[in-house]
């Protein structure tokens, strides 16, 4: 069918942005494969936010690839479908189980500060007080060096059997034949439409004919299809040091502010060396035993994987499978409490500040922290940090300190192929739309992760982990989680939504682990987030469930927060089956795929 609209503009850098955008399916877009949030098989399977990544993915594994190139193509072909939460302007964790070592690794993609940036980057000079958040969002300022290609090509290079040109071709022709919009999609850029208006690109590239695209078009990248080619043909060189990110570093010195916009988003100071400087990290996950099962998660510079441990070491102290729903999910809310205060005061990035992530995991520490809750009353927030240097147990604490919670709109996704390799992989560009700045002539966003930083202190007169510093990593809440049961794969879990990513996940598990849910069930369940706040944000489905007025009683407080989290799951059952799960509703719902479906 013909394009109905083609817009094309000439940017700063002198290349083009161009979007296209039909009013139907037209001939060369892939037909996308119906949506289903539960599949039960074997073979392989993906779970991610959208048909095309899944199908992606799926198709990677059938020509005999690896769960590591199946979630290279997933990653990439969601910066197409998804691209205001994942795409090569962000970073991530890349959690991965190898089936022939039996061991579980780590890749941190988080992404960095620019080596010209300082500890006051976000205090205003004239004011000395932090610049506002939206000030600082929408700016060259936000946008740390971008690490998911990185990520992309290590985990290539430790797991994978295809090149990196091989399992990015799925998302480029995507990109170039386009995708049909959804009414999430829809939803989505109209909820964006002041932020992507602001920087011309964004512009023409999300708002053609200055509207978002409508539910059931095409929607076409060519600019990002070209931006995958190059990289095909010349590598990550092309992106760490070449003309991408050449274009990359002018984008974020001067972001192309559209004329009439009303805003001077201020410059970023990245350089080309701060590309090239840039390096994917491997790393060891975290670790806790919960009730036999054998967790890992992500080490610092995310608080993922110590928070869940932590909350998770609290809740073994206590019986939750033989408690009644509100003692369950009252203790589920105090654990967190707990964990959240000693996540503000102790953790950052690892390579900076001294993180004690082995006391904060241990046994001991756990119990010092478990006997802070009182099965008849909740906390008072902001409840202060344990000491996890303390000798002796006790519950002996600090000084109480706020909360932190910038990070908001991220994407998860898991993979398991033919041999039993698993990934579990959490990226984003940070808030809905990143920065709001789209490099021209590439067609990808770029993320404002460095606003995760603390802008100034927050922990009274003990040191503040989180503070920005030259090529530091701001702390993260992705969680992306791997748990084994008797020295095999049991879950992969993870989900987007900022600090509630720790809580989403940890009350699936509990759900799962404690409470007999099914997967699919533990996933669906309604949510409550508590993270050390005054109030716990909850679901409407939660706010409507019997047991919130007996939570009540106790004294927990609850605010209506709508959706939280999007999280995706497998399960390996015995026989070698596999049960994937997504969410049926949440952000329009998921898309789960098996290789061999059981009929």
């Amino acid at each position: 069918m013909p394009a109905k609209r083609i817009f094309t503009s000439t940017m700063a850098t002198g290349l083009a942005a161009v979007c296209v955008l039909a009013s139907a399916p037209a001939a060369s877009a892939r037909p996308a494969p119906p949506r289903a949030p539960v599949a039960e098989g074997s073979g392989g399977a993906v779970v991610s936010d959208t048909v095309e990544s899944t199908q992606a993915g799926i198709d990677v594994l059938r020509r005999g690839g690896t769960a590591a190139d199946a979630a290279v193509a997933v990653a990439a072909t969601l910066g197409v479908t998804d691209p205001y939460v994942a795409g090569l302007g962000g970073g991530g964790y890349f959690v991965y189980y190898d089936a022939r070592t039996k061991t579980v690794s780590t890749i941190d993609g988080r992404e960095a500060t620019p080596a010209g940036d300082s500890t006051t980057m976000f205090i205003d000079p004239a004011t000395g007080k932090p610049y506002p958040f939206e000030t600082a969002v929408e700016s060259g300022r936000s946008v740390g060096v971008p690490g998911n290609l990185a990520t992309w090509q290590r985990a290539l290079q430790r797991w994978g059997k295809f090149s990196l040109a091989d399992n990015l071709k799925p998302a480029e022709k995507v990109a170039q034949h386009g995708f049909v919009v959804t009414p999430e999609f829809e939803s989505q850029t109209q909820g964006l439409a002041t932020k992507l208006g602001h920087f011309s690109p964004s512009a023409q590239l999300f708002l053609p004919g200055g509207a978002a695209p409508k539910a059931g078009s095409v929607l076409r990248n060519p600019d990002l299809a070209a931006t995958y080619r190059q990289i095909e043909r010349e590598g990550i060189g092309a992106f760490y040091g070449g003309s991408i990110g050449r274009d990359l570093v002018q984008t974020a010195q001067k972001p192309p502010v559209a004329p009439g916009a009303g805003i001077a988003a201020m410059s970023g100071p990245m350089e080309v060396s701060d590309l090239r400087a840039y390096r994917a990290l491997d790393g060891s996950p975290t670790h806790i035993d919960y009730r036999g099962y054998d967790v890992y998660g992500m080490a610092p510079s995310s608080s993922g994987g110590i928070t869940v441990g932590e909350s998770l070491n609290i809740l073994g102290n206590f019986n939750l499978s033989k408690m009644d729903r509100v003692q369950a999910l009252h203790h589920y809310l105090e654990a967190t409490r707990l964990a959240f205060a000693d996540r503000n005061r102790y953790i950052g990035d690892a390579r900076y500040v001294n993180v004690p992530q082995q006391q904060l995991l241990s046994k001991s520490f756990a119990a010092t922290r478990a006997c802070q809750i009182n099965p008849a009353k909740a906390g008072t927030s902001p409840v202060a940090p344990g000491d996890p240097y303390a000798t002796g147990g006790g519950c002996a604490t600090g000084t109480a300190a706020s909360s932190d919670s910038n990070e908001q709109h991220t994407n998860h996704f898991v993979v398991t192929d033919k041999w039993g390799n698993v990934v579990s992989y959490t990226n984003t560009i940070e808030q809905l739309g990143g920065s709001g700045i789209t490099v021209p002539g590439h067609g990808f966003l770029l993320n404002n992760e460095l606003t995760d930083f603390n802008f100034a202190p927050t922990q009274g007169t003990a040191p503040d982990p989180n503070l920005p510093a030259p090529g530091k990593r701001p702390r993260s809440s992705m969680s992306p989680t791997i748990v084994l049961h008797e020295g095999k794969p049991f879950l992969a879990i993870g989900s987007p939504g900022g600090a509630t990513i720790i809580t989403t996940v940890l009350q699936i598990l509990v759900n799962r682990l404690d409470l007999g849910m099914s997967l699919p069930d533990a996933i669906t369940a309604p949510r409550a987030s508590q993270r050390n706040a005054a109030m716990t944000d909850a679901e409407p489905a939660f706010l409507a469930l019997p047991t919130t007025k007996g939570l009540e009683t106790l004294g927990q407080s609850f605010k209506n927060a709508g959706s939280i989290g999007v999280a995706a799951g497998i399960e390996f059952l015995p026989h070698g089956q596999l049960l994937a799960a997504g969410e049926p509703s949440r952000r329009g719902g998921t898309s789960a795929a098996v290789i061999d479906p059981r009929h």
